[in-house]
């Protein structure tokens, strides 16, 4: 049975988080097969979860000094980047906010311990908006996205996602909206091969996830091949912690895309599905 053919799954079933490799922002506009991949997903999910009401995303163009939640009932899209082609600049991404959905994560993070604030004046910044137009291209599900704290590391961010975890079984999409490599100083050598270490961080990633080692994946830093040239920063890469959190132990990493742009740019996305 295609994805599209399976029956509507009651809402009260969790629904995958989601973890997504934005990367560049001509990614909205040089879609490559991941961008497909995900509206493909992201029709699946519709169609299996009519109950879908929401989505909480983290991105990492969103830094705080503590835990935000954008609050807005209709946030702008925010072209935060210069230098593209005029074409990007003229796109827009109108989907509603949701103050209701943002009151909930506020609920959760506060039960959870996290000092968390609401922003009423948040734009989606692009880690947001361009891969939910491929996800969700008729921008009619409403998004809040929450701010990645300063300073926070893998297990910081692991546990926010786990403070909102029991949306996946109220409605609501959680994504991670990062990149599984993010070396842009490589982003201008004219490479258009992938580059081996990409390669190579890329599919250790894989290789931890289907083991479900997460201590492992905690410790990325001291143990993944090339983890300090495949994220000189760790800002692109934390958000996988908060789709993981989310998702919880019991979890099988659906591959939607293994795509490389740029040679420098791995675009891997994935879905983390309970295992059956």
């Amino acid at each position: 049975m295609s994805a599209s053919a399976q029956a509507p799954v009651p809402v009260s079933a969790a629904i995958p988080a989601l973890f997504v490799s934005h990367g560049a922002p001509l990614f909205a506009l040089d879609a490559g097969t991941t961008g497909p991949a995900l509206t493909q997903w992201g029709q699946s999910l519709k169609s299996q979860y009519p109950g879908l009401r929401g989505v909480v995303v983290m991105s990492p163009h969103w830094m705080a000094r503590s835990a935000q939640v954008m609050t807005g009932p209709q946030p702008a899209t925010w072209h935060d980047f210069g230098g593209f082609p005029p074409a990007l600049y003229q796109l827009q991404y109108p989907a509603p906010g949701s103050p209701a959905l943002a009151q909930e994560v506020l609920g959760l993070l506060h039960a959870a311990g996290v000092a968390a604030q609401g922003d009423a004046a948040r734009p989606f910044d692009h880690g947001a908006w361009v891969p939910l137009m491929h996800l969700f291209p008729q921008a009619d599900v409403p998004v809040v996205q929450v701010a990645l704290p300063v300073g926070a590391g893998p297990a910081e961010v692991y546990a926010l996602g786990a403070a909102l975890r029991s949306l996946r079984s109220q409605g609501v999409l959680v994504v991670g909206s990062g990149s599984m490599t993010h070396n842009l100083a490589e982003f201008f050598g004219g490479e258009r091969e992938p580059a081996p270490y990409v390669l190579e961080f890329s599919r250790w990633i894989e290789d931890a996830l289907a083991r479900g080692d997460m201590a492992a994946l905690l410790n990325y830093r001291s143990q993944a091949p090339h983890a300090h040239r495949a994220h000189p920063t760790e800002d692109h890469f934390l958000p996988i912690f908060f789709a993981l959190g989310a998702a919880g132990d019991d979890l099988h990493a659906n591959y939607l895309s293994r795509e490389v742009m740029y040679s420098m740019l791995s675009m891997d996305a994935f879905a983390l599905e309970p295992v059956h």
